[in-house]
């Protein structure tokens, strides 16, 4: 019974993504963007390692991805408070109103997904993925 359950929790959470992606995060910007993004809204100024740690990805990739992010406008390089020889990396004015406006166009996507749903079960869910955000924040 586990099995199935878990397999219907995969199965069911990648087609939610795919269909976030056609809508809500319909834009030109590559999930890792995207996620790379809101990691460095949440923790920054947050180095480049630490960036792949939480993405994950490797740290060629994260480099790649801050710099795609960098040359958008939307994050910037700067000497680290602790260690001068490394980079952190911090979102400019314009990357903090690109993240405010992803994050608003995603819970409204999510809104209406979960819509159909009674108040208890919108709320087990919601519960849920915090549960989930705490797994996957530690993978």
């Amino acid at each position: 019974m586990l099995d199935e359950k878990a397999v219907h929790l995969m199965v069911a959470m990648h087609r939610i993504v795919r269909h976030l992606r056609r809508t809500a995060m319909s834009t030109s910007m590559h999930p890792t963007q995207f996620i790379a993004l809101l990691v460095i809204a949440r923790e920054q100024p947050v180095r480049i390692g630490t960036i792949a740690n939480r993405v994950p990805c490797s740290q060629p990739t994260a480099t790649t991805t801050v710099a795609v992010l960098e040359n958008s406008g939307l994050v910037r390089r700067r000497a680290d408070s602790l260690d001068g020889r490394a980079t952190a990396v911090e979102l400019t004015e314009q990357g903090a109103e690109t993240v405010a406006h992803m994050r608003a166009d995603a819970a409204q996507a999510l809104t209406t997904i979960l819509s159909s749903l009674s108040p208890e079960d919108r709320e087990k869910v919601l519960e849920a993925g915090e549960i989930l955000y705490g797994v996957a924040d530690d993978l």
